[in-house]
């Protein structure tokens, strides 16, 4: 059965998510830019989509994903730099039955990086003279800094490090995203680094996390999305 996907900001996200979703068995619904959805998204706007992802401005997205989620429409968000009304918006989409699906990174691999940083983060802390930096590089045209990514990482991998860990945000060019957590000690030097080569990566999680979503009610992370998947692929 096809999957029918409305993407809400025709950005360099979007683009790349219609482009890719033919291949991935999605017919693409609806694509919605800036103009179209300067006075709202109803869901005539979707053309009958069965999810939407939406991947705008943080200055949007709020009321974006409170429209998709009044219009019943499941929603996966890539926009990052807007979580400060995220308790908000998942109380109304919970009250409401809806679906909801956030993530500061849509790379399969960046997830589980996050479990990498946080284990090793809680190694390290028991040794002595380390320090932790983290360093974000993304493309100049990124409006947000740090990336919803550094904020993430720096979130867990600083929960098991029992200190914050302190950000370096780089904006230049046309990199996708590179996300790089240094331990540093006086002889010796722990580098983890996760590198993005084709935005392409972040298309492909959204789809996955997309098809996941269909049929599913209450607000969830790309967390859920792998965990749920791997015990499904062992039963």
């Amino acid at each position: 059965m096809t999957r029918r996907l409305a993407i809400i900001g025709m950005g360099k996200m979007g683009r790349a998510i219609a482009s890719l979703a033919p291949d991935r068995g999605w017919d693409v619904a609806a694509r919605l830019d800036a103009d179209e959805t300067r006075h709202g998204i109803t869901a005539a706007m979707l053309n009958g989509a069965d999810v939407a992802v939406e991947f705008t401005t943080p200055a949007a997205a709020p009321a974006n994903v409170r429209a998709l989620v009044a219009a019943g429409c499941p929603t996966v968000v890539g926009t990052t730099g807007w979580y400060g009304e995220l308790p908000a918006i998942s109380a109304d989409v919970a009250k409401r039955g809806g679906a909801l699906l956030t993530a500061s990174n849509f790379s399969l691999g960046v997830n589980i990086f996050e479990q990498v940083v946080a284990l090793a983060a809680g190694l390290l802390a028991r040794a002595p003279g380390f320090e932790a930096h983290i360093i974000e590089t993304h493309h100049s045209a990124k409006k947000d800094a740090p990336s919803g990514t550094a904020a993430t990482l720096a979130r867990v991998a600083g929960a098991a490090w029992g200190s914050d860990i302190p950000i370096t945000s780089v904006r230049t060019g046309s990199v996708p995203g590179t996300h790089e957590l240094i331990f540093d000690a006086p002889f010796e030097q722990i580098h983890l680094e996760h590198i993005a080569r084709d935005r392409r990566v972040f298309a492909e999680g959204a789809l996955v996390a997309a098809e996941w979503l269909i049929g599913r009610r209450g607000v969830f992370t790309m967390r859920d999305v792998l965990a749920t998947s791997n015990r499904e692929g062992t039963t």
